[in-house]
C-alpha cells in the first residue's frame, strides 16, 4: 500500500524545486502553504512527512538554491586572480539575475524582506547564509594579499562585503525590472574599485579597501 496522503510517483526532488520557484516568487511570508503544496503537487501531509513545517521546508528550498542555482558562486572562487573572481562572480551573478527561465531577482534577498510572526527567524537564517558566503570571499580575497595578488593593507573581510552589497543591490533591482544590461553596467563601475597589483594584462591600482588601524 502506498504511504498514506502522499501519492504514487512522488518526487521529493522535483517538488522541492517547485517550492524554490514559490518562495523565490512569493517569499516567505507571501507563500501560503496552499500556494506551496498546489505547487509541489501534493498535500500537506505529504509535504509536512517529506519536508517538514514550512520553515523546515524554506531552508530545505534555499539549500537547494544554493547548491544548484549559485553553483557559479563557488565556481568563481576558483578564479586564479582577486580580480578574476570578483569579475567573474558578479559577471555571473548578473546573468543569473536575469534568467528568462527562473523569478528575477535572488531567493537569499527576496524570501526575507518582509518579516511576520516568525520572530524574524527567516531573515536571520538568510541574513546568515549571506555571511556564509561573505566569508568564503573573503578567505580567497586574504589569499590573495597573501600571494601578493592583492596590495598589501587590503582588508580582504571589508572587500568581501563590498562585492557582496553590489551582488545583493543587483538583485534587488533584477527583482524590480532592471535589464541584464544595466546589471553588467553597474558591474562595470563596481570593478573600478577593485584594487590589482599584477602586471601584464592588469593595470596596477592604488585603491586598498580597509585603513589601518
Amino acid at each position: 500500500m502506498a504511504e498514506r496522503g502522499r501519492p504514487r510517483g512522488f518526487d521529493a526532488g522535483a517538488a522541492l524545486d517547485r517550492a524554490v520557484e514559490v518562495f523565490w516568487r512569493q517569499g516567505y511570508e507571501g507563500a501560503s502553504l496552499t500556494d506551496l503544496t498546489d505547487a509541489m503537487g501534493i498535500n500537506r501531509t505529504s509535504m509536512y512527512a517529506a519536508f517538514g513545517n514550512k520553515e523546515d521546508l524554506f531552508r530545505r528550498a534555499v539549500a537547494r538554491y544554493a547548491e544548484a542555482d549559485m553553483a557559479y558562486a563557488r565556481e568563481a572562487l576558483t578564479r586564479p586572480t582577486a580580480y578574476d573572481v570578483i569579475e567573474t562572480f558578479l559577471r555571473a551573478n548578473a546573468d543569473a539575475l536575469t534568467r528568462s527561465d527562473r523569478p528575477a531577482g535572488c531567493l537569499s534577498v527576496q524570501g526575507g524582506l518582509a518579516e511576520g510572526g516568525d520572530h524574524g527567524n527567516i531573515a536571520k537564517f538568510l541574513a546568515g547564509s549571506r555571511l556564509a558566503g561573505e566569508q568564503e570571499l573573503a578567505d580567497r580575497l586574504a589569499r590573495a594579499v597573501t600571494e601578493g595578488d592583492l596590495p598589501a593593507g587590503t582588508d580582504p573581510r571589508e572587500l568581501a562585503r563590498y562585492v557582496m552589497v553590489v551582488s545583493e543591490g543587483n538583485a534587488v533591482h533584477a527583482a524590480a525590472g532592471a535589464t541584464r544590461a544595466a546589471l553588467h553596467a553597474t558591474v562595470d563601475i563596481a570593478l573600478r574599485a577593485v584594487p590589482r597589483t599584477r602586471t601584464g594584462n592588469s593595470v596596477a591600482q592604488d585603491v586598498s579597501f580597509g585603513s589601518p588601524h
